[in-house]
């Protein structure tokens, strides 16, 4: 597995698992999972307070402990999603990183990220509270998740820690953040600016992206995978490249998203061992130029 420095500071795995479904699993499946993640070279996890109501953080602290593994991996959580709402304040955030701590089984937290934006922060009580994280060594880096780039410019400009990571729902079918870039000045729906220019903001700031369903289309509509109703010459594509590189249709839409050179973070969501391992195989491949251009065009995008 390839290594990338999130937000040019972290050392991790290009390819990381996310936690979300993890709370579907028994103690022992987590624990499996985990475990074939770390042969692979994944050392890199995703988390977030809500995932299963908390319960995805206990199971996963419990399959860390179990394999005695903390000092070789790196955990990613998130906070900021509160009953319905999102809350920034500083009293929420202290204490959302407490419980996650408790459930995580750990004393410190490798990254934490804010979740969605709130409306109503104050950048001055997020500076407050990731302050007393960090001088306390209970974080270690700080991020933020859904963010456009005024949200980011606005709360870095109060808080003293570099903002490494921003995470973000991209994929073949999901690629808002490149379209604008590739249809400037053109009056058709793929020209519209979206989300400030996330893309070109996080990489002048050195901040890392992370995709988020990154086989997904839609928000939670499903998988592009063997979706052969809605995407079938796409997966016809996506299968002429998974045969002709040697690996699974899935590994290949990883590749896609590793072949930008924003150095673009995939999460894995899968709790399938095998599926993981199809997966991990994107980082022993690299798309050329024509192969990147061809996929995203396959997947219904089209170039001005």
């Amino acid at each position: 597995m390839k290594k990338l420095l999130v937000g040019g500071a972290l050392a991790a795995s290009e390819i990381s698992l996310g936690c979300w479904r993890l709370a579907k699993l028994d103690a022992k499946a987590a624990e499996g999972l985990v475990a074939e993640a770390l042969a692979l070279g994944i050392d890199f996890f995703d988390n977030a307070d809500i995932y299963g109501g908390g319960k995805a953080e206990e199971l996963f602290g419990k399959a860390v402990a179990s394999l005695g593994v903390r000092d070789n991996i790196l955990i990613q959580t998130k906070c900021g999603i509160r009953n319905g709402l999102y809350d920034f304040s500083k009293e929420h955030i202290l204490s959302a990183v407490e419980g996650s701590l408790k459930r995580l089984g750990t004393e410190y937290i490798d990254v934490l990220l804010l979740h969605r934006p709130d409306t109503l922060m104050e950048p001055g009580e997020v500076a407050e509270a990731f302050e007393q994280l960090h001088t306390r060594g209970k974080v270690r880096y700080f991020g933020v998740s859904n963010h456009n780039p005024g949200q980011i410019a606005l709360l870095q400009k109060a808080v003293k820690q570099k903002l490494i990571a921003n995470q973000l729902q991209f994929s073949l079918t999901n690629s808002t953040i490149i379209d604008a870039g590739l249809n400037v000045n053109m009056e058709h729906d793929p020209a519209l600016m979206r989300d400030g220019g996330i893309l070109e903001y996080c990489r002048l700031e050195g901040i890392t992206i992370q995709a988020w369903s990154p086989l997904q289309y839609g928000v939670f509509e499903g998988t592009f995978m063997d979706n052969e109703e809605k995407f079938p010459e796409f997966n016809k594509k996506l299968g002429e490249y998974a045969a002709l590189k040697g690996v699974a249709k899935s590994a290949v839409a990883f590749a896609w998203i590793l072949r930008h050179p924003a150095k673009i973070q995939p999460i894995a969501g899968t709790t399938d061992p095998e599926h993981l391992r199809q997966l991990a195989r994107a980082s022993d491949i690299t798309l050329t130029r024509e192969e990147w251009y061809d996929l995203y065009k396959a997947a219904g995008n089209k170039l001005p």
